[in-house]
């Protein structure tokens, strides 16, 4: 059946009503027509470098897509533009002179692809003079409390292909942007904020392939001035110590800030005053002894610039090592033990009967301590190291000589406790001799000379003897020796 424009198929009566809805519908948007440039008409010439480009309104799409090329389909002016549903679009820095312009307009359709419409053509007027002057429409002359992150955004000036832009800090002193050349763009940003309370003064000369323009008029903007400041509770809190281990055994140590902060400095200031900034996050690595300065900081900010809250510590890196316990040195009393643990080196340590990991004290001396097995604990405090060591063996016979000979010649004449030659401790209490018969011979106190061999007054025969020896925890130690003539 042949069709005429979609209206006249929707009089079939025997097509179901919603089949026939969506089949007009369908065929409306298919068929729909593209629309015909008004400005400029297709085919002009001399066409000014700043016409609107202006088509006829099309019924029933969502919105209008533009490109304007310099080749046939081409987007090198401007590339799939949005116009959304105005039947318009102004080139923002205008068109280039003496060019052909090829204008594809797309229509977006509902629920269907976008129909891309055929080609036009115009050609653009030759430009022969130079281009006027423009002026900043971000910020404004004269404007005040301005961003310190603002972009420049200036007018197009008719026939311009390029601006030439100038800033400065003070009137004709361009120190910020010294003549620079922007391309064919409406805007500029700055590489960083610009800083806080500060004039700045702009001039910006359009131009072309036939000169500059003259005449252009320096503008200026201000930007904000700070109303605020660092309140107490705006401060980061710092609690690094006032000194920090580096291990003689590494090559290096690393500190890791607790303290919460925005941002961080860790400094190094050499022997002349110089500082070098390490790292600006909460770690530091470091490999050197001497002075640093930890900076921590929180940010308030306001129009657009940051203000820094700041507090600092300077700190000292100093050599430590693992410690090593030459003695322990043991007295005994009423009371307990009192313990003084000796280091070989003189770093700086702290001191612990309670375990590896806790309940540390800076004094080397412990007092009234229970006695019987017991390890004492040494720390470096910049963490280089825990060494411990047991100050109350294992109980054993092998504790006491085999023999001895009190025949007066100065050597081996006294029966007692061997002590070990790495500690001065005597775990015993007291030790009891007796015959081979079980008769009770002498009581000797462990830290005594010992026995001589002597019992009521008269010299023992030389035999075997045997001892019990009991220590402060209430052990005992049993065993035999020789007493030789």
């Amino acid at each position: 059946m042949k069709m005429k424009k979609g209206a006249s198929i929707c009089r079939v009566l025997a097509m179901p009503i919603l089949l026939l809805i969506a089949f007009c519908l369908n065929f409306r948007i298919y068929s729909q027509e593209c629309p015909t440039l008004i400005s400029p008409l297709d085919g002009d010439t001399d066409v000014p470098v700043d016409n609107l480009i202006q088509w006829t309104a099309v019924d029933g799409i969502i919105g209008y897509l533009v490109s304007l090329g310099t080749t046939p389909g081409g987007g090198e002016i401007i590339n799939r533009r949005s116009s959304g549903l105005n039947n318009f679009y102004q080139p923002e820095v205008g068109l280039p002179s003496n060019t052909v312009v090829y204008v594809t307009i797309s229509l977006f359709l509902p629920d269907a692809p976008i129909k891309v419409c055929p080609l036009r053509i115009f050609t653009t007027e030759t430009v022969t003079t130079a281009p006027d002057c423009t002026e900043l429409i971000n910020p404004l002359n004269n404007e005040k409390d301005v961003l310190v992150n603002s972009n420049l955004r200036w007018n197009y000036a008719t026939g311009a292909t390029d601006y030439r832009l100038s800033v400065g800090t003070s009137s004709g002193n361009y120190d910020i942007v010294d003549s620079q050349l922007t391309g064919n763009r409406l805007v500029y940003g700055f590489g960083e904020p610009l800083e806080l309370d500060q004039e700045y003064f702009v001039l910006i000369v359009p131009l072309n392939e036939n000169g500059e323009a003259t005449g252009c008029i320096e503008e200026r903007f201000t930007t904000g001035i700070p109303t605020v400041s660092c309140q107490d509770s705006d401060f980061p809190t710092i609690t690094i110590p006032d000194q920090i281990g580096l291990c003689e055994d590494q090559g290096f140590g690393i500190i890791d800030s607790k303290d919460i902060a925005r941002g961080y400095r860790w400094i190094f200031i050499d022997s002349d005053g110089s500082e070098t900034i390490l790292s600006e996050d909460s770690q530091l690595r470091y490999e050197r002894v001497g002075q640093y300065r930890l900076e921590l900081y929180n940010i308030l900010n306001q129009f657009g610039g940051a203000i820094e809250c700041p507090v600092s510590k300077n700190f000292e890196v100093v050599y430590s090592e693992t410690p090593i316990i030459s003695d322990v040195l043991i007295t005994r009393q009423n009371s307990g033990l009192t313990l003084d643990i000796r280091t070989e080196s003189s770093g700086s340590f702290e001191f612990s009967l309670d375990g590896p990991n806790s309940n540390f004290q800076d004094s080397p001396i412990f007092r009234n301590v229970e006695p019987g097995e017991r390890t004492v604990y040494v720390r470096d405090r910049y963490g280089c190291g825990v060494v411990e060591r047991a100050i109350e063996k294992e109980l054993s016979p092998q504790d006491f000589p085999v023999f001895f000979t009190p025949n007066g010649d100065g050597y081996n004449d006294f029966w007692q406790y061997r002590k070990p030659e790495d500690s001065n401790e005597i775990p015993y209490e007291v030790i009891h001799i007796f015959d081979r018969y079980g008769n009770f011979l002498a009581q000797i106190d462990p830290t005594s000379t010992g026995w001589n061999g002597i019992f009521n007054g008269r010299e023992m025969p030389a035999s075997d003897y045997w001892f019990r020896a009991i220590s402060f925890t209430k052990k005992e130690v049993k065993g035999h020796f020789t007493l030789k003539r």
